[in-house]
């Protein structure tokens, strides 16, 4: 009997809609995900249907200057990828990961809807002459209240669509461990599908049709997303939420305060854990004693006070080895968090400088169009898009032969490649410049509004490169996180990944305001003016590839020393754990 029930119903603890254990042959695998990657390829083509040219919006539309808008829609991304920290937070602790995107959807629609009319009901949209904007203070504040309500609702969905896309795979099953591997490759394909739309389409509609049509059909294709997430509903498998992960957190910080003279005993199969198969955390399966952080394990001794009361001892007081694993597993993430943000900072300037460079440049393809500087961002996209089922069909493939690991690279050396290429993407951008400022000298085109003979195709490469480190970070860091997090916490840790593009984009609007800072002395134009064919954002790009290069190098300290997670049922996960970083 028991073997029967292994082959009817999911070992992973995930449930159905209606709770009850979910069964294999008709829910999750590869048959919910065409419902979950719709609606990520929509809600994506929405968000980056805004987010793409909207410095332009900003300058043409809210009459604000180069620094300002770039320094406003990084700070906005920014806090798009900062919010996610409180959709995971609910979806861990209380509402589960269907019920989080359910609701903070309605919550991006409406933002979306407001944004639509800011740019089209008459009232709402600036008054404009002579090519020159001047917008109220509320009209100002409709785009911004719009923009943080999107900022919001994106922080339910975001953490939560990979993460439950994920537990569609049964990890006890090896056949659909492999494809939840090959998932967050086609996650991330489907995220650029929408993004390859929004940077040409959408991009040339807000251009050359109008910012009110160019923001109001995101909000549509939106509706179109809640509806497609929707329709999978009978096929889903859910994790179960575990209650505050904050809380148990803080009660192995305290149990470990409080028994700061114990001594933890050699042998560690005298600290505490459950006596049953599963762990004390709902959703959550026993993971290993590890020797790190050993102040920690305190928290699991049992003392003859604990031994001696009548009742079982508060988690306040006493916590299991698997709860202060849990801790310990988020602390070993920490680092290897850290060294996303400068990789971060390298992608935010596509939307930013990478623009504004191009606004410079020549933009005619033939002689009747001109392509908007903001849709190059569609070779970042299309680069991603070649390089997913290079990397998925053949890369992996290759290298699974020669090292024997089932994903070929470890999660820890394909995030480190990607470190590298980012480099030559910021090498790549800042020759350009330097070609480009030889050219406006040699032309003396040094008025505000002149165009330097040099086509803007010229920034093909620096997106390429992009493009190709994306898909070794970035979906590296999609699966890492969620596979090196405690069970009960991968939405949080999935948003935690997430924050680094949030101090990214703040990093980069640091360092635009100390750059401009100090190189705008004794009257000077500094670095990045308004009229860049007067200033050398050449050495920005290059300061940003010099701490490309530092953050790599300490990169390799981490990932040498990082240990991998290890369950209580599966302690070592096949080719990962005892085989170098």
């Amino acid at each position: 009997m028991g073997e029967v029930a292994a082959d009817m119903y999911t070992q992973d603890g995930t449930v159905d809609i209606k709770g009850n254990p979910a069964v294999k042959k008709g829910t999750g695998n590869w048959r919910a995900c065409p419902y979950i990657l719709a609606n990520e390829c929509c809600e994506r083509l929405a968000y980056y249907g805004m987010s793409t040219n909207l410095v332009n919006y900003m300058k043409t539309r809210l009459g604000q200057e180069n620094t300002v808008a770039a320094n406003n829609v990084t700070n906005w991304g920014g806090t798009c990828y900062i919010t996610p920290l409180i959709g995971a937070f609910l979806a861990d602790a209380y509402m589960g990961r269907y019920w989080t995107i359910a609701s903070f959807m309605i919550i991006y629609i409406f933002g979306l809807t407001l944004l639509t009319m800011a740019s089209s009901v008459k009232g709402l949209v600036p008054s404009c002459d002579n090519g020159t904007c001047h917008p109220t203070e509320p009209q100002t504040a409709a785009v911004f209240v719009a923009l943080y309500l999107i900022a919001l609702g994106t922080g339910g969905i975001k953490p939560c669509v990979s993460s439950f896309g994920a537990d569609q795979f049964d990890e006890n099953d090896e056949r659909e461990k492999k494809s939840k591997s090959s998932f967050f490759n086609w996650f991330y394909f489907s995220i650029n599908i929408g993004a390859l739309v929004a940077s040409s389409v959408l991009v040339y509609v807000q251009t050359h049709v109008g910012w009110g049509w160019g923001f109001g059909i995101p909000a549509v294709v939106m509706a179109i997303a809640v509806a497609s997430f929707f329709f999978g509903t009978p096929l889903y498998r859910h994790q179960r939420s575990g209650g505050s992960p904050i809380t148990r957190i803080a009660q192995v910080l305290v149990a470990s305060a409080r028994k700061w003279n114990v001594t933890v005993p050699a042998d560690k199969s005298l600290l505490h854990e459950t006596v049953d198969k599963e762990s004390g955390i709902q959703g959550s399966r026993k993971l290993e004693h590890t020797d790190q952080f050993r102040f920690l394990d305190k928290a699991t001794v049992e003392t003859a006070e604990d031994k001696a009361a009548e009742r079982a001892a508060s988690a306040w007081r006493l916590c299991t080895v698997t709860q202060v694993e849990e801790l310990k597993s988020v602390v070993r993430l920490l680092p290897i968090w850290a060294s996303g943000i400068v990789f971060a900072t390298v992608y935010s300037q596509m939307t930013t400088m990478f623009v504004l460079q191009g606004n410079t440049m020549d933009p005619r393809m033939g002689p009747n169009f001109s392509i908007p500087s903001a849709s190059l961002s569609i070779f970042d996209t299309l680069s991603v898009i070649v390089w997913v089922p290079v990397y998925d069909r053949l890369i992996v493939p290759a290298v699974r032969s020669v090292t024997g690991r089932p994903r070929g690279f470890t999660q820890l050396q394909r995030m480190g490649i990607g470190l590298v290429i980012s480099i030559f993407s910021m090498l790549a951008a800042g020759a350009l410049e330097v070609v480009r400022l030889r050219t406006v000298a040699r032309h003396g085109l040094y008025g505000g509004k002149d165009i330097v003979p040099i086509s803007i195709f010229w920034q093909v490469p620096q997106y390429f490169i992009i493009g190709a480190a994306e898909v070794f970070t970035f979906v590296g860091q999609l699966e890492f996180f969620y596979d090196q997090a405690p069970d009960a916490m991968r939405s949080m840790c999935s948003a935690l990944s997430l924050t680094t593009v949030a101090l990214g984009n703040y990093l980069s609007t640091v360092l635009v305001t100390i750059v401009t800072r100090i190189t705008t002395r004794h009257g000077k134009l500094g670095w990045i003016p308004d009229n860049l064919n007067l200033g050398h954002l050449d050495y920005f790009f290059w300061l940003l590839a010099l701490l490309s290069l530092l953050n790599f190098i300490v990169y390799l300290v981490i990932a040498s020393w990082y240990k991998y997670k290890k369950t209580a049922d599966y302690p070592d996960a096949k080719g990962e754990h005892n085989q170098e970083h």
